[in-house]
């Protein structure tokens, strides 16, 4: 790796926990945990909806829970419910309180099962929602680098926004890395 000062490059794809990153890493595939298998993601699925499940009630709160597979990892939402909304302070500002509700569920989950779990979860629509926007943010940075043959430096980001934007930028046949240290990271689109 080239002389980097005072910042870090890596890829975000090995997890999207908001962990501040350490200083002149590369993450490598081989840094990335095995896949999970689809019983066990059906398995952490079941536990997070659990866990979920009970802290709504002890918080007495309105939501139903949604459990499924996306890709190689369980992906779980509180959804509306016929007895009412979803309270949005669950989502916080800029999702804090989303990101931060995840991380307890995960912790749950590797309570209950023994492994790390990189589980995403949605509340009332937070992350789909936002991916949608990301992706927009991606396709115009991508025609921006197409068009100048220039780098493209985006705002900072959390780790699960850099990841949808390296996987756009990935899918245009384009390359882009994340620098900078949390929470002014960032990604770079780069020209082929």
């Amino acid at each position: 790796m080239s002389d980097v000062t005072d910042q870090a490059v890596e890829t975000d794809e090995a997890d999207e926990s908001q962990a501040p990153e350490a200083t002149d890493t590369v993450d490598t595939p081989a840094a990335e945990p095995a896949a999970a298998a689809p019983a066990d993601l059906e398995k952490e699925g079941e536990v997070a909806a659990d866990f979920l499940e009970s802290l709504l009630d002890i918080c007495d709160l309105d939501g139903d829970i949604d459990v499924d597979i996306d890709g190689d990892r369980a992906a779980v939402a509180i959804v509306d419910s016929e007895e009412g909304r979803v309270p949005r302070r669950l989502v916080g500002d800029n999702g804090k309180v989303l990101d931060a509700l995840q991380e307890l569920t995960r912790l749950a989950v590797q309570s209950a099962t023994g492994h790390r779990s990189r589980l995403m979860l949605d509340v009332a629509g937070h992350r789909s929602g936002r991916r949608a926007e990301l992706v927009e943010i991606a396709r115009g940075a991508i025609a921006s680098v197409k068009e100048t043959g220039e780098n493209c430096s985006l705002e900072p980001m959390t780790a699960f926004e850099r990841k949808v934007v390296h996987d756009e930028v990935l899918a245009a046949g384009l390359s882009s890395e994340s620098e900078g240290v949390e929470p002014r990271r960032h990604v770079v689109v780069l020209p082929a």
